[in-house]
């Protein structure tokens, strides 16, 4: 195999390797959503990414939200999660997660802070799109260019 060939076939895995990481940086939302029901698309979105086909984008603050959130004793309470599990669960979330360093800011655009912190994780680690469930609260991020999308959306161009 001559050298052209040999980059050839070299750039069509590489291909074939982003396409199926998709980067993705997701809303809160999702990840609560993920672990109060099994057979949702947020559940299936975060399964996607333990098997290399999503990347979840995750800043140090956005991580410490998902902390947050997850470890109230009503949300622990409402998915059945012990102290322990939320460890495990948020070791794994770091595990399958990219991190991404905040360069730039975009505040305020958004009317959520929370929202902020997911629209400019996505920014600086260069989402594909943010996956949420609240679509319409990420709305002045399309005049920046990015893409917004629910879980299923997700879910239904990874199974096509």
């Amino acid at each position: 195999m001559d050298e052209e060939s040999h980059r050839t076939n070299i750039d069509i895995l590489w291909d074939v390797y982003r396409l199926s990481a998709m980067r993705l940086a997701l809303d809160t939302n999702v990840i609560v959503a993920a672990f109060r029901s099994r057979n949702g698309a947020s559940n299936l979105l975060l399964r996607f990414a333990d098997r290399g086909m999503v990347t979840p984008l995750c800043s140090p603050a956005l991580f410490l939200e998902y902390e947050a959130v997850l470890s109230r004793p009503e949300t622990r309470q409402a998915i059945g999660q012990s102290l322990e599990d939320f460890a495990l669960v948020m070791s794994a979330l770091a595990a399958i997660a990219e991190g991404v360093d905040i360069s730039f800011r975009t505040r305020p655009m958004l009317s959520d802070v929370a929202d902020e912190m997911v629209l400019e994780a996505a920014l600086n680690g260069q989402a594909e799109a943010i996956v949420t469930h609240n679509v319409k609260d990420f709305r002045p991020a399309l005049g920046l260019g990015m893409t917004v999308v629910t879980p299923g959306e997700i879910v239904r161009r990874l199974n096509t």
